[in-house]
């Protein structure tokens, strides 16, 4: 069953919206003593595969018998998922009494939701023992609230792409540049997967790149990195490129390499390319979001899927890239089934259909997730687009 948490401690914050800068955040940090001092931090940046990287250290450093805390966002399935302790959301209770003790001081600075719980999530991970804190950025890196932690052991950066502009700015150098701002005084791994301008400027800070993998068998889910074959349990073609990165990460964290190989099987991240099989059809549930991310989903599912008719259920938020998503999206089903999401980043199903409309040859508005998944035709059924539309279409799944 998935679990709510009453967040009325934050609701005054979350109307104050996106706020850049990290002196908030270490104003309640320090409130709360300095807990980011006593933890070993593995701070991940990135447009894309930032989740998954933050899932596959995290079950490395389980696997080597260490105690971790892992802060990620968004919530995919569960609020508390964005809080764990040994791959294990918060206690709902427990969650709530560290969030009320970060907003005490939260309120003081007017500090935002997102602000209050990077607070909140690294007083938890003091609190509850832990030797690691796996921290994933909110967006970008150099203002972004998780950059106010100190005590990093390594910086990680996931991917380049134009994203948030409006914030990060107008070119890949630029994004770049504001993504690196999490390497401060600790080594760096970044990605086999960044190239051109990106990469050039990585290696100027300093970044140790992940090479490319070599021999990805989809079927076996297995790969050779460095000559050595690994095997995972996490779909998507771009899974194994993650796991390197990690791999890197536990190499400069002197990870035994038996424990490597098990983290790495044992990384199972949400609402990336996640399948599901119920009623006789197949349920595919991914939160990608941009071009880039779409991509790799179309990639997965023209492979896997090949021989199946499919149905693609498409909800997004206004910051995203609509027009240039549907170019990707427009491979990957015979009919798409628009939806509506909500809140200040909210779009129609209607604005939706009308810019998809060009690209498939059927597109049809739906009253709410409900009623899309009910009329999804297709033997194969991809809902994608924001992680916020997840939830609920898992709870549809488990109870169908």
């Amino acid at each position: 069953m998935l679990c709510q948490i009453d967040k009325k401690c934050l609701e005054a914050y979350g109307k104050r919206g996106i706020k850049l800068g990290t002196e908030r955040t270490r104003a309640v940090l320090d409130g709360l003593g300095s807990p980011d001092k006593n933890l070993k931090i593995v701070h991940i940046a990135g447009s894309n595969g930032k989740g998954s990287v933050a899932e596959f250290i995290t079950q490395i450093l389980l696997a080597a018998g260490k105690r971790v805390g892992t802060f990620t966002s968004p919530a995919v399935y569960c609020y508390e998922d964005m809080f764990r302790v040994d791959g294990v959301p918060i206690p709902r209770r427990k969650l709530d009494g560290y969030l009320k003790e970060a907003s005490e001081y939260g309120g003081r600075v007017e500090a935002t939701e997102f602000e209050t719980e990077t607070a909140a999530a690294v007083y938890a991970f003091y609190k509850e023992g832990c030797e690691y804190a796996v921290i994933e950025c909110g967006m970008g890196g150099t203002y972004d609230a998780t950059n106010a932690v100190g005590g990093k052991e390594v910086a990680v950066i996931t991917s380049v792409s134009l994203e948030h502009t409006q914030y990060l700015g107008d070119t890949i150098e630029e994004i770049c540049v504001n993504k690196a701002g999490i390497i401060k005084h600790c080594p760096a791994v970044a990605s086999a997967c960044i190239s051109g301008e990106a990469r050039a400027y990585l290696e100027s800070m300093g970044a140790i790149f992940a090479e490319p993998v070599e021999n990805y068998n989809a079927d076996e889910l297995s790969f050779l990195y460095k000559g050595k074959k690994y095997f995972l349990s996490a779909e998507g073609i771009k899974q194994p490129y993650n796991a390197a990165c990690a791999i890197e990460v536990a190499r400069l964290l002197k990870i035994d390499e038996n424990a490597v190989c098990v983290g790495v099987k044992a990384a199972k991240p949400e609402g990336r390319a996640q399948v599901f099989r119920s009623h006789g059809k197949t349920y595919i549930l991914d939160g990608g979001h941009n071009a880039e991310a779409l991509r790799v989903l179309a990639e997965f599912v023209k492979n896997e899927y090949k021989n199946s008719s499919k149905t693609l259920i498409y909800g997004v938020l206004s910051d995203k890239d609509v027009r240039k998503n549907a170019e990707v999206l427009a491979d990957m089903a015979e009919e798409v089934i628009t939806v509506s999401t909500f809140g200040a980043r909210g779009v129609t199903a209607h604005t939706v259909a009308e810019n998809l409309k060009y690209h498939f040859s059927k597109v049809n508005i739906a009253a709410d997730l409900d009623e899309a998944l009910r009329r999804a035709a297709g033997e194969t059924v991809i809902v994608c687009g924001t992680f916020t539309i997840l939830k609920e279409a898992k709870l549809w799944i488990e109870k169908e």
